[in-house]
């Protein structure tokens, strides 16, 4: 697993140097591929669900379609978090049938033919039969369970109930930047939820590169100046010695001057998390990523985790979270739609982008495309998912 970070260690100019070739066009539309990434990639990887906050409630649940495997999350009536496959073990019949939710009970009950599980623990309590054929062991028909692991307040699940958690080894953008954040202690403040026609893959791409920002993203490039050079790092380019000591921010990195955060008029309204270091502050966002559903922006005042979901070969939801202290949100001076809507401006671009760029894949010569060499991160990427096909 690949674990690029956004301080990497060599001191060298940081892009590729010779040619290298992009995956198949055809991985990105095949429904034969789609299915073998759904098995090799998304049921054998621990996968974003939700920020706790959002489960904080005894009984409240969660579910999730990972490809046809729909999950349940519930937080027990102990405060304890379990996963579930969503599925009754009767027929086979959805359980929590939204997409949120709380239960009235500390049941959940199969709303076909009413077989009741313990949330607590997935067991089987009753069924509605007026009895039960010779043989039949209700303790023989708990629900299945999926492994939870939760980090910082970040809450995953993984498939395989027997996966080992490890947040080191499930994040390949380290969080070490995020060290001094308050994530445990935020709550949603926000949640944006949209889909994107375009492969998975093809998002996670356009993430891993900025040779589009100046041209998509004018209003983040003016924010961002270093970006407005094609770059994510000043040692993206050859001869990137001569920028070491610059104050300014298009050569070093970092927010323009007297900006504080991404927000639409770069203000955090007085509302800046109070343990940043120096470091943090001059540096103006850091990212963890976790291949491949979620990638998750720390910022001076708040913090938002994205998170995608595959729903076809060529379609994929899109689910943002911002998340901010409790007394922030309660500030009456405090206005959200700043941070929210310069958030939903960049991926709403981003995702126009996506959507171009997925329908040109299907030219009938195209058969792959080729990496320049600001794209190393990208080249990371199309590297993890081959290692994830091959096993």
């Amino acid at each position: 697993m690949s674990h690029h970070r956004s301080k990497p260690s060599d001191a060298t100019h940081l892009g590729l140097k010779e040619v290298e070739h992009a995956l198949p066009a055809a991985w990105y539309y095949d429904p034969a591929q789609y299915a073998n990434e759904m098995q090799g990639i998304w049921q054998k990887s621990w996968l974003y669900v939700c920020h706790a906050s959002a489960l904080a409630e005894p009984l409240s649940y969660r579910t999730m379609e990972i490809g046809d495997q729909n999950i349940v999350v519930i937080r027990g009536s102990d405060g304890r978090l379990r996963g579930f496959h969503n599925a009754c073990r009767h027929r086979g019949s959805i359980l929590c049938t939204e997409r949120e939710g709380k239960l009235s009970s500390k049941l959940m009950v199969c709303p076909y033919h009413q077989w009741s599980y313990a949330a607590d623990d997935g067991r089987l309590v009753r069924t509605t039969s007026f009895a039960e054929p010779a043989g039949f062991e209700k303790a023989d028909y708990p629900l299945f369970p999926v492994a939870v692991g939760e980090w910082r307040g970040c809450i995953f699940i993984h498939l395989d109930p027997d996966a080992a958690w490890s947040p080191e080894r499930t994040f390949n953008r380290t969080p070490e930047n995020m060290k001094n954040y308050p994530l445990e202690d935020l709550v949603v403040g926000h949640t944006w939820r949209t889909v994107m026609d375009c492969n998975w893959k093809t998002f996670w791409e356009n993430f891993n590169e900025c040779l589009h920002c100046p041209n998509i993203h004018p209003e983040l490039g003016d924010l961002v100046p270093l970006f407005q050079r094609r770059i994510v790092n000043f040692r993206d380019e050859p001869g990137w010695e001569a920028d070491v000591g610059s104050e300014d921010p298009k050569r070093s990195g970092g927010l323009k001057k007297g900006a504080e955060t991404w927000s639409m008029d770069y203000s955090a309204q007085g509302k800046v998390f109070e343990n940043l270091s120096e470091e943090d502050h001059a540096r103006g966002y850091t990212y963890a990523t976790s291949l491949p559903s979620v990638f998750v922006g720390a910022y001076p005042d708040h913090i938002r985790a994205v998170r995608l979901l595959p729903l076809g070969p060529e379609q994929t939801e899109l689910v943002s979270e911002w998340l901010f202290l409790p007394e922030t949100l309660n500030a009456p001076d405090y206005d959200i739609r700043n941070v929210v809507d310069f958030g939903i401006l960049v991926m709403q671009q981003d995702i126009d982008a996506c959507d171009l760029n997925q329908r040109g894949l299907h030219a009938a010569p195209l058969k792959q495309g080729v990496l320049m060499p600001e794209e190393y991160y990208v080249k990371s990427f199309q590297d993890w998912v081959r290692r994830k096909l091959s096993g």
